[in-house]
């Protein structure tokens, strides 16, 4: 897509959030300093936002929209642990059909809306067996196994270099920051390597075994692709996973969404205490 293209679709996203913020402390040119992109199970998170304005994906002008159970699709802006945040309730993913443009678009957005710190949560499978269900796991780097770059194409120097390093894809103050809001808060946080997967089938117990050897902790289906775009964006990243199911062949039994989905309801009052630090103290 031509740079020109996207900047018009970005404007014209931007311009219709910026209507909806009218007659609101929004209008007197507020920019949002931290985003949030929250996964299957998670958004429950947003209802802790204040004064919040919330926008639905949908008439957002070239926002996708969410077609997940557990995903809201609700775009929220407001306040959090008294700073300004804007909210993804819900994200979308590659398996829902989408293309890598369509699946980012709202980072790029929230980029130009101010952001400089991103916080993206998810669900995913434990594949180190140490890990429990309902187990919070800090992102410290991920294995991209989609098959696909969601910068491949023409450079858009406006948000970032051709060739972005990502030696430190989640920020390590971030995620120093949070194993302190966890020990204050004493909440137990795992940390690891998270493999991300196309889906929307679940991995096979061979796979699993494959990802445990070349390294990872944890295994899901979004994530990697916002986080990439955020740092090409100069973005500071923290990914925290929800560890909801162990992977295929660790316990002898079928995995579900319903069950991914009940075990991040469960983990949420943690999750929600934990972010809330994290940004108060960010």
């Amino acid at each position: 897509m031509a740079i020109l293209s996207l900047d018009i679709r970005i404007d014209d996203s931007i311009k219709y959030i910026r209507n909806n913020l009218k007659d609101t402390e929004w209008d007197a040119g507020i920019k949002p300093e931290i985003g949030l992109i929250l996964g299957s199970g998670l958004g429950i998170l947003a209802e802790e936002i204040e004064d919040r304005v919330a926008v639905p994906y949908g008439n957002i002008p070239h926002f996708p929209v969410t077609t997940i159970e557990g995903h809201k699709g609700m775009l929220i802006l407001g306040k959090l642990s008294g700073k300004y945040v804007i909210c993804m309730q819900g994200r979308f993913h590659y398996y829902e059909g989408y293309n890598m443009y369509q699946i980012t678009y709202p980072v790029r957005v929230m980029k130009r809306l101010g952001i400089s710190k991103l916080i993206v949560t998810n669900s995913a499978g434990g594949i180190n067996t140490s890990f429990s269900p309902g187990d919070l796991m800090l992102i410290e780097d991920h294995i991209n196994l989609m098959g696909i770059n969601p910068l491949i194409g023409k450079n858009i120097d406006s948000f970032g270099p051709r060739f972005p390093d990502m030696s430190e894809a989640y920020s390590r103050q971030l995620i120093s920051k949070a194993q302190k809001a966890g020990e204050e808060l004493s909440i137990e946080l795992r940390k690891g390597v998270y493999a991300a997967m196309t889906g929307p089938s679940y991995e096979t117990p061979a796979e699993i075994r494959f990802l445990r050897v070349i390294g990872a902790d944890a295994v899901g289906m979004s994530t990697v692709p916002e986080v990439i775009v955020a740092n090409h964006s100069g973005i500071e990243v923290l990914g925290i996973s929800c560890i909801t199911n162990m992977a295929a062949g660790i316990l002898d039994k079928p995995l579900s969404h319903d069950e991914v989905t009940e075990v991040a309801n469960k983990a949420s009052d943690r999750l929600i205490k934990l972010v809330k630090e994290v940004i108060r103290i960010a």
